[in-house]
């Protein structure tokens, strides 16, 4: 597409496709960008698979990052090591590393947080800063902004709870309504 890898100088095995794919990438290397604005803003950043509109797009310097569907890292900068797949998963990640978020809107707010695992809609929807977490099914510690080493499992499982630490919740609706 028009601008894919327009900038590119001295980086090496990259494919950009799609309008502005990789458009500023400088000497980043082994960078895979697939849709519009796909790691649009990447200078340096290496090993990176973008598949999706604006996916992993501010990206400028992390690496080994992988997004799959539309928003999915959008706003990643330096973070390394993230997988997201999903429409608007990690949407708002920006320095949060080593995070693992499979499922539409799972791990939306996440902004610093890292090494946390949401597998399903809206898993750690909230999650913004915490650390250390597991979340698995349709809600999934929804609610969750700041709570770490906490796990729920099942749908709606912890859903209400916000800054609690090292829970375990597992089944529909277990802990669901916990705030203490």
């Amino acid at each position: 597409g028009n601008y894919a890898l327009d900038a590119l100088t001295s980086g090496d095995n990259n494919i950009g496709v799609g309008l502005n794919a990789l458009t500023t990438n400088t000497t980043g290397s082994d960078n895979t960008a697939v849709g519009y604005d796909a790691m649009r803003l990447n200078t340096t950043g290496a090993n990176n698979t973008a598949v999706g509109r604006d996916s992993i797009s501010n990206n400028t310097t992390g690496a080994r990052n992988t997004a799959v569907g539309m928003n999915s890292l959008n706003a990643n900068t330096t973070a390394t090591d993230n997988t997201a797949v999903g429409y608007n998963s990690q949407l708002l990640n920006t320095t949060g590393a080593s995070n693992t978020a499979i499922g539409i809107y799972s791990l939306r707010q996440n902004t610093t947080g890292g090494n946390n695992v949401a597998v399903g809609q809206s898993a750690l929807l909230n999650n913004t800063t915490a650390s250390h977490n597991i979340a698995v099914g349709y809600n999934s510690a929804y609610n969750n902004t700041t709570g770490t080493r906490n796990i729920s499992i099942g749908p709606y499982a912890y859903e209400n709870s916000d800054t609690e630490n090292d829970n375990l919740a597992i089944g529909y609706e277990a802990m669901h309504t916990d705030t203490a």
